[in-house]
């Protein structure tokens, strides 16, 4: 049956994901208009074709355990120069995405593989162009701010034409995974201060 290169994130809802998908193309990344605007769970990963319905079967356990929770998107970061990538930085919802991509890529389950860095869940919008326009997007969004409530994620395939096309949503269940840690009292953090 050959292999499918799949991936899993989280899509930046309307009118946000349209409006950076229009900036990155905007910015020359030719790129653009076949990535959908994401925060990325699963980089592009090689999978046997014949193992999709336990990759699916696992997905859809992995959302069941978790319930929503907010993110929030604010200016942007770089990881130039070890990586030609210029992205919108997610200011809440970092620990819900670190623990939501550790259990996608449980090491006992299908979708298992180490990554090449460290996890760094973010927004690209640009990625691999000349350095003047990087240092455009780098500018030009550093005001950017967006938040909305992460309710699932999707599982993707990169086609033939180098196209992500989405394959199916995991809406979250009633889990308590991904709910964000609760603040000290009023009482303790005085305390803490004195």
């Amino acid at each position: 049956m050959g292999t499918v290169t799949l991936g899993v994130s989280i899509a930046v809802p309307e009118p946000y994901g349209r409006q950076l998908q229009e900036l990155r193309a905007g910015f020359g990344d030719a790129a653009a208009h076949g990535i959908p605007t994401h925060v990325t769970l699963l980089p592009p990963t090689e999978v046997e074709a014949e193992r999709l319905p336990a990759v699916r079967a696992h997905l859809a356990e992995v959302a069941g355990s978790f319930r929503a929770f907010p993110m929030r998107l604010e200016g942007t970061g770089t990881f130039r120069p070890l990586s030609p990538v210029v992205f919108v930085r997610l200011a809440e919802g970092t620990a819900g995405c670190t623990r939501l991509q550790g259990r996608v890529r449980d090491p006992e389950g299908p979708l298992a593989r180490e990554l090449a860095f460290p996890y760094h869940p973010h927004v690209t919008v640009a990625h691999g162009i000349c350095d003047e326009a990087m240092d455009r997007a780098f500018a030009e969004l550093a005001d950017y701010a967006a938040a909305w409530l992460c309710q699932g994620f999707a599982l993707y395939e990169q086609g033939s034409d180098g196209v992500w096309r989405m394959l199916r949503e995991y809406p979250f269940g009633a889990g308590t995974a991904g709910v964000p840690a609760q603040p000290a009292p009023v009482g303790d953090t005085a305390a803490r201060r004195s």
